[in-house]
């Protein structure tokens, strides 16, 4: 092994801020200016830094003392570096310059600890601010988010956050762990695996399988930030239903049970368990926070299985879910976990095996919203790749989705026989766009739309590639369910190995929101009434990603961004610069992502049509619903979800249900009253954007006056408010 290269020392003592003296030390120097070249994903080469060196030992040989300031001693590592790596020089100044602000830093903080611990917080409907638990993991991430910023973006990208031209999403966490998964719960049940330092067994029966899985759930999604899903769980939960069923039946002839009734008696304890394990996943995933401070967002897809215990499963699963949980008569459903339910026409359809299956989601989701539908018989992205390789790829969290990884090839197939792998893989973050304030500012500043987005994506390119090289740093004890115990596609390595191998996988996302308001900004016509100008961006920011994912060797993707609180937050960034401007930013909330406005009088068939020619530029995730003003018509309902299967979609039904906390009645769209008994105790659960929320509990006193409190933004409720078409 090569010696450390040594820097020649000059006798010259430091005064350091304090006005203490230290010995000169080129080394302190040589790691100050490389970790500022981390910060900005480069590396300085043994020149570079050598020439760094000699830049300083010149300038204090022309100072000629036997001590320097140690402003100075910056002041020419700075210029050194701007002339040698000028994204260093820059990156090392900002480091620099923290200190001067760090009073201003602390304030900042302070202000976010008084407005969460007092007015709370609505970033995300997940999270119950009112609780001590959720206000402390509140006030660590608004900490973390303003260090994330401070060390981790460079002055650019720092500015152009500020400025709201782009967005990163989940900066709290960005700098700990990753996004969104697809977890392989199968491979960590098989043969036992390792939690908490215990050793557990494979399950060797139904219900012990849903209370590993629902610890294994709650452990590892507490490790990452985004939705966790568990995929295909009729097909995961089939083999413990027959080691059910098996030491069921033994037993019953054991004691002198005929065959006929030892089955039937085994099948009813099969049910039992199947309906007591999701009952208990509900009440496991809606009651049990995470030290994130919210519920984590747990999805399981499900409705491929058609053997007698992988049937069993899902309709098992909607029934559970359509009854609802609660005091008995006034059950309401749950928000978690997300249900999504796997169609193919040919298992589903009239008359086929697993219309029953399907018959079963329908009547769920006139009930509770879910499941939501994802097609696998249409055309596109999702539905091609199970009719070429039989993979299903389940969408993480709300409407997040896998670009491909083959087995062999990477990412792209080696040869004809190669198969890509999405179980076991995840996201690494999102960073959206304000396609709406790029263009205005264009054109106020009399620049090229175009140019100007390149400059952006080019931002956002420069975030993920230093997010990746950041992760890659982590050991494999930060998440060891998933980074040891092969919840990850390669997840078998040491405690102490660090993660960089498994992030091959990964996907980044480029957000995109609100291309109504950036048709309307173009030419004052809505995606309604025009949408080409909105279809020219994304074809070019398709092409611009396709790019970088090829030059980069990284799995870029385009994210229909859902724009929780970032949908009221870009119009306030875009009127503090522009001011209200109609059709854009008049209203308290911008457009999710590629959907028609909400306040369009359109029906939902001309609402999927509309965004239908959207929607295969939205690989990465994306979602398509519309507000069904049907009422509970069940054949309705099933008639729109077929269609949507048809086209390829992947359908939310939308109903703004209520419930009545006083007497259970249920009904859709109630007001402030139940029109049943006259109470004021309402609980109101619409869609956020891909996933359910309470928008509204209330509770009506004794004294007669009503308490109301809801999970989201003043911005969200707005858009609720305002809602036709979605």
């Amino acid at each position: 092994m090569a010696e450390a290269y040594k820097y020649p020392k000059i006798e010259v003592r430091v005064i350091k801020k304090d006005g203490s003296l230290q010995e000169y030390c080129p080394e302190k120097i040589v790691a100050a200016i490389s970790k500022s070249a981390e910060r900005v994903a480069l590396e300085l080469s043994d020149a570079e830094k050598k020439a760094v060196v000699a830049a300083v030992s010149d300038k204090i040989d022309e100072y000629g003392k036997d001590t320097v300031p140690v402003e100075r001693i910056h002041r020419i590592v700075e210029l050194s570096l701007l002339k040698i790596r000028e994204e260093v020089g820059l990156s090392y100044m900002s480091f620099r310059n923290y200190k001067q602000g760090f009073s201003g830093m602390m304030e900042k903080i302070y202000k976010e600890d008084q407005r969460i611990r007092f007015l709370g917080d609505r970033e995300n409907s997940n999270k119950d601010s009112c609780l001590v638990a959720t206000k402390q993991a509140l006030l660590r991430s608004a900490t973390s988010k303003i260090l994330y910023e401070l060390f981790q973006l460079s002055l650019e990208e720092s500015k152009a956050i500020k400025d709201g031209y782009i967005y990163g999403h989940d900066e709290d966490s960005r700098r700990d762990t990753m996004n969104c998964c697809l977890f392989d719960m199968q491979t960590v049940l098989t043969g036992g695996f390792s939690m908490a330092n215990l050793h557990y067994n494979e399950p060797k029966s139904l219900d012990v399988a849903f209370d590993v899985i629902g610890d294994i759930v709650l452990s590892a999604a507490a490790q990452q930030y985004g939705g966790f899903t568990v995929g295909e769980v009729d097909k995961l939960l089939e083999p413990y239903a027959e080691k059910t069923y098996k030491e069921s039946y033994e037993r019953y002839i054991s004691i002198g049970l005929s065959e006929a009734v030892a089955e039937e008696e085994a099948l009813k304890d099969v049910r039992k368990e199947f309906t007591q394990g999701f009952q208990g996943w509900e009440m496991k995933f809606n009651t049990v926070g995470s030290s994130r401070g919210d519920y984590p967002f747990i999805t399981i897809s499900f409705g491929l299985a058609m053997s007698r215990f992988g049937k069993m499963a899902s309709i098992t699963c909607l029934n559970v879910r359509k009854k609802g949980q609660g005091e008995k008569g006034k059950e309401k459903p749950v928000l978690f976990p997300k249900l999504v339910f796997l169609y193919d026409r040919k298992i589903h359809g009239e008359g086929c095996v697993g219309h029953d299956v399907f018959m079963a989601g329908i009547a769920c989701s006139q009930k509770s919203m879910y499941p939501d539908w994802l097609s696998l018989s249409g055309e596109g992205y999702v539905p091609d790749i199970y009719k070429q390789y039989g993979k299903v790829i389940s969408p993480m969290g709300c409407r997040a989705f896998l670009s491909p990884w083959y087995a062999k090839g990477g990412m792209y197939p080696a040869d004809e026989t190669d198969e890509p792998v999405f179980t076991g893989r995840f996201n690494i973050g999102v960073v959206s766009l304000h396609l709406p304030l790029i263009y205005y500012t264009a054109k106020q500043e009399g620049k090229d739309f175009f140019e100007l987005l390149d400059y952006y994506l080019e931002l956002i390119r420069g975030i993920h590639k230093k997010t990746y090289k950041y992760l890659g740093n982590l050991p494999a004890s930060c998440n060891p369910l998933a980074y040891c115990e092969g919840g990850f596609l390669g997840g078998c390595l040491r405690p102490d190995e660090k993660i960089a191998p498994l992030l091959k996988s990964a996907t980044a996302s480029f957000g995109i929101t609100a291309l109504n308001e950036l048709q309307m900004v173009y030419n004052g016509k809505s995606l309604v009434e025009d949408g080409a100008f909105a279809l020219e961006v994304m074809e070019y920011i398709n092409a611009k990603v396709t790019e970088f994912k090829k030059e980069d060797g990284n799995l870029y993707a385009i994210y229909g961004t859902p724009a929780e609180n970032l949908c009221g937050k870009q119009v306030e960034q875009f009127r503090e610069k522009y001011g209200i401007i109609e059709g854009v930013s008049d209203r308290e909330y911008v457009s999710n992502s590629f959907h028609c406005h909400v306040t369009e009088d359109i029906t939902p068939t001309q609402k999927q049509d509309l965004e239908y020619r959207f929607w295969n530029y939205f690989n990465g995730g994306k979602i398509q619903y519309v507000k069904y003003p049907i009422a509970y018509n069940l054949d309705a309902i099933k008639c729109l979800v077929e269609r949507a299967m048809d086209m390829g979609f992947y359908e939310g039904v939308n109903l703004s249900l209520s419930f009545c906390n006083n007497c259970g009645n249920d009904d859709v769209e109630m007001k402030d009253v139940c029109t049943c008994c006259g109470s004021r105790s309402l609980t109101k659960i619409d869609r956020m954007n891909g996933y359910l929320s309470y928008s509204q509990v209330s509770e009506q006193h004794s004294d007669g006056k009503v308490f109301t409190y809801s999970r989201l933004s003043r911005h969200k409720m707005a858009e609720i408010a305002e809602r036709k078409s979605m």
